[in-house]
């Protein structure tokens, strides 16, 4: 699997990104005052693509698999692109607040410490549907990661398409998001236009 080893606040000083938007509470101390140049329509589209990915720790090709799946999907596909992203399992634990980044989740996922509907699931590009009940393994719910982990995400807001038990550590997908309801700053039309070049 490639991974970016790239600093997380370096890259995003370099996308014009907040690093709460990542689950990070840090902030740069430097602060860059660069000459920008100006950037062109393909820049522009490249950047919002490059978030993306960066936000939802996916990489080109299975990125580029979305967008098709999203190009076939009924509807627009800027919009079911965003959904599909939003509801990857490893998304949906970060949004419930079982884990306090994406990276995070990604790996609690691959640890084979979650299930869905009572199954083992330990994919994190897994694909959750309305109604699905995400949880913690038994297990694992008395250790101290998760202790923390509920601490550190204690103030989160859960997203109005979640429904999440705290003393339970369990989540239910009470629909799949609309667009609306995605709070990420990412412009799904720039990336559409970028692929359908």
């Amino acid at each position: 699997m490639a991974v970016n080893r790239t600093p997380v606040l370096k890259r995003c000083r370099s996308l014009g990104l907040e690093p709460t938007v990542l689950g990070y509470d840090k902030k740069s101390k430097r602060n860059l005052i660069r000459a920008r140049r100006k950037v062109s329509e393909y820049g522009t589209q490249l950047r919002e693509k490059q978030k993306a990915k960066f936000i939802y720790g996916v990489t080109e090709k299975p990125f580029r698999n979305y967008y098709e799946k999203a190009e076939r999907m009924p509807g627009m596909t800027g919009p079911n692109l965003m959904i599909m992203l939003e509801s990857r399992l490893d998304n949906v634990i970060f949004r419930l607040g079982l884990a306090r980044t994406r990276k995070e989740a990604r790996q609690i996922v691959d640890h084979k410490h979650v299930t869905v509907n009572g199954k083992c699931i330990n994919i994190p590009s897994y694909l959750i549907k309305a109604g699905d009940v995400i949880e913690i393994k038994e297990k694992c719910k008395d250790s101290q990661r998760y202790k923390d982990i509920a601490d550190a995400t204690a103030g989160r807001l859960v997203p109005e398409w979640l429904e999440y038990d705290a003393e339970a550590l369990r989540g239910t997908v009470k629909e799949l998001p609309t667009r609306e309801m995605i709070d990420v700053p990412v412009d799904e039309v720039q990336i559409v236009e970028l692929y359908s070049k």
